[in-house]
């Protein structure tokens, strides 16, 4: 039973998605050419890692089990993080259409600097405040209806997807980090 746990080990992942972008976006920034597949792929892992399966957990799940707590502090983060998540959503739309433009290098790097600096920010709100409580104030019982329903966004993403989506990292790690 390890429902928290497996939130950090998620956070991982997609700080070392916002190392990635890190990268891509310095080779922007010198006029190198960054192949549109990999800025795609960047995309795909946000939108479906990151923001379906990590945050959908999040949202889904966790945070209305601590909401039941009635837990004024946990209340009052939760709704932070929610505007965050919200954000975040965003920036990953103007990516995504900025792409699409020829002249997309400003409007991208701008939104996807801020993307980076808005998750890093919020997984260590999530990694130093909000797990911590969350495995002090939900009962065993709570965990493990979370945990049983992470296995069921796990499904419901796709059998395999999760490794391919991890697959996705992984590349873009070897080519930039």
């Amino acid at each position: 039973m390890k429902p928290i746990t497996d939130l950090v080990i998620e956070h991982g992942s997609i700080k070392l998605m916002l190392r990635i972008m890190e990268k891509i976006n310095e080779q922007i920034s010198h006029g190198e050419l960054v192949p549109a597949l990999d800025l795609n792929d960047n995309l795909t892992f946000l939108k479906e890692f990151a923001d379906k399966c990590h945050h959908g957990k999040e949202e889904d799940l966790l945070f209305p089990m601590m909401k039941k707590n009635n837990i004024p502090q946990e209340v009052e983060l939760i709704e932070i993080l929610l505007a965050e998540h919200a954000q975040a959503r965003g920036y990953i739309k103007n990516m995504a259409a900025a792409i699409l433009k020829k002249d997309f290098l400003e409007a991208y790097l701008d939104n996807s600097k801020r993307y980076i600096a808005l998750l890093d920010q919020h997984i260590n709100k999530e990694n130093a405040v909000l797990f911590p409580e969350a495995n002090r104030s939900l009962s065993v019982d709570q965990l493990q209806e979370l945990e049983a329903g992470f296995d069921r966004v796990e499904r419901e993403i796709g059998v395999g997807r999760h490794e391919e989506l991890h697959g996705i990292a992984n590349r873009l790690k070897e080519s930039y980090i």
